[in-house]
């Protein structure tokens, strides 16, 4: 018995209006009727050149390497006709596993815990840590120490979640506090002054001074510190590098103490340890206080100077908790929940 391929392949030759919607019997009859009326000769040519174009890939005929007459587009063909003929018979029942394997999707991929994902010194400090618990203020400085999985002497960070809204000009938190024992970082400090102000600045420990040069190394872009210090007179000066310097935290702003007439007192907060906070889009404050190697102790007076500080800036206007969470980690190791200690 013919396949239905090879009918609708003969009733093409035939220039018969057929499809695969048709069953075989329709198409057998329809066949029958057109070749009724032609030559023998003719009707053998015609289930020649069907032969050729319907037999299978291993026999004589040349198959295309893309389009309609490639090996595929025969093989997806002959599936989608006994698709049909399926769904024409009511058969709905699942095909073998080799004839839906192209369709059949592979197993649900396993996703590891996230702690499994990390590195194993970080595994081996998060034993010390148990996430339900609230830690007080010094015990958890000293897991944190304790734990420290880097090799270097890691900064110990502080992260508070604030129940503010940034958005607002009186909830936006921003301003300065200065560490007792340092942040144990080396800061550079260059101070844009005019020439009187130079050698207070240079005794106070500025690591650059300058007046005009500075605006040359600015526009050669040329940024050899960590803090820039001006003077009130000096500001406008710097207009045309809010650029430069905005998008790097470092343009003068009189809220982080920057914009001073006296510079000489200035650098020195800022070699002590004076540092900037401020809240982020999200509501957190991030902020170092200090290295591990000082110690539970000494970290513990860093801690309470910017909680007194935190203490200070909050909004009079604010309504509901100030002070949502509190957690601190090191370097590379894992976060470790505090107890709020600013309400």
């Amino acid at each position: 018995m013919a396949k239905k391929p090879e009918l609708l392949e003969r009733a093409k030759k035939l220039k018969l209006e057929v499809t695969h919607k048709n069953t075989i019997a329709e198409i057998e009859e329809a066949i029958k009727s057109a070749e009724a009326l032609l030559k023998p000769e003719k009707v053998a040519k015609i289930e020649k050149e069907t032969a050729v174009k319907t037999d299978a890939p291993e026999s004589d005929a040349k198959l295309a390497k893309a389009g309609k007459r490639s090996e595929k587009a025969i093989k997806e063909e002959i599936e989608k006709i006994a698709k049909e003929e399926r769904k024409e018979k009511g058969e709905t029942a699942p095909q073998s596993a080799e004839a839906t394997s192209h369709t059949k999707k592979g197993p649900k991929p396993v996703t590891r815990p996230l702690i499994e994902r990390r590195g194993k010194n970080y595994r081996k400090a998060a034993e010390f840590v148990d996430k339900a618990v609230v830690y007080p203020l010094y015990e958890a400085l000293e897991i944190a120490v304790k734990t420290n999985p880097s090799k270097f002497d890691a900064s110990l960070e502080m992260h508070v979640k604030l129940g503010v809204d940034p958005r607002q000009a009186d909830q936006n938190i921003r301003a300065t506090v200065s560490l007792p024992n340092g942040t144990g970082k080396v800061v550079r400090v260059a101070v844009f002054a005019p020439d009187s102000e130079h050698a207070a600045a240079t005794k106070a420990g500025a690591d650059i001074v300058g007046d005009e040069e500075f605006l040359q190394k600015l526009d050669k872009e040329e940024i050899n510190f960590d803090i820039l210090v001006a003077t009130p007179q000096y500001m406008p000066k710097l207009g045309k590098y809010a650029r430069l310097l905005g998008p790097r935290g470092l343009m003068p702003n009189p809220k982080s103490g920057t914009v001073a007439a006296n510079v000489a007192k200035a650098v020195t907060e800022a070699k002590a340890g004076k540092v900037e906070y401020r809240v982020d889009k999200q509501g957190i404050i991030h902020l170092s206080i200090g290295k591990v190697s000082f110690g539970a102790k000494k970290l513990e007076e860093n801690a309470n100077a910017f909680f007194d500080s935190l203490k200070s800036q909050k909004p009079t206007g604010l309504k509901g908790v100030y002070v949502k969470t509190t957690s601190i980690s090191a370097t590379q190791g894992p976060g470790i929940k505090i107890e709020n200690i600013v309400s």
